[in-house]
């Protein structure tokens, strides 16, 4: 939860990375909040009120998942939310002559954004999501020490790139408010 809030506040691609990893790792622990507890919150250095906040964050992330049926797969519609606002932006920003240099980013990812949807199982999923469950996949390679091709290395730090963009006129458009138009 301590760390959502913090990502959520300065860096809306990275907040949403970490809400996935979340998902699963309440999945890991068989949406078991005891076990949540017991084998995951008890290892942090948090006071026992914030373990208590932790534990009540998860608590109501589990409720959310059996209730919106992403107990096995599947993404929390706030998780959801947060994905299409992204993905709105990125086609206001797309549609403005004022963001060249987003646009040149987008056209510059875009090759392996195509190849990645080819290679994947759900070939009309938006490109935005393409990003990111490239990011995620990454992520997750890292995590079990498996072997990254150089080719996969460039195109995911190209999209990292893109994606980190995104995130800062995200950002911006939150705290001042992009224009569009003139």
């Amino acid at each position: 939860m301590f760390i959502a809030q913090e990502l959520r506040k300065k860096n809306i691609a990275e907040y949403l990375l970490y809400m996935w990893q979340v998902e699963d790792t309440i999945r890991a622990f068989d949406c078991s909040l005891p076990r949540i507890r017991r084998e995951y919150v008890e290892r942090f250095d948090y006071s026992d009120e914030q373990k208590e906040d932790e534990i009540d964050w998860f608590g109501n992330l589990i409720r959310m998942m059996n209730e919106e049926g992403c107990r096995e797969q599947g993404h929390l519609q706030i998780n959801k939310v947060t994905m299409q606002m992204l993905i709105e932006l990125h086609t206001q920003l797309l549609a403005s002559p004022k963001f060249p240099f987003y646009s040149t980013a987008y056209y510059k990812v875009l090759p392996f954004i195509v190849e990645l949807r080819n290679r994947g199982a759900n070939k009309e999923e938006n490109e935005i999501e393409t990003c990111f469950n490239s990011l995620y996949g990454m992520m997750m390679l890292r995590l079990q020490k498996k072997e990254i091709t150089p080719n996969t290395e460039h195109a995911v730090k190209e999209i990292s790139t893109f994606i980190g963009m995104l995130s800062d006129y995200y950002k911006k458009d939150k705290e001042e408010g992009l224009k569009f138009e003139d």
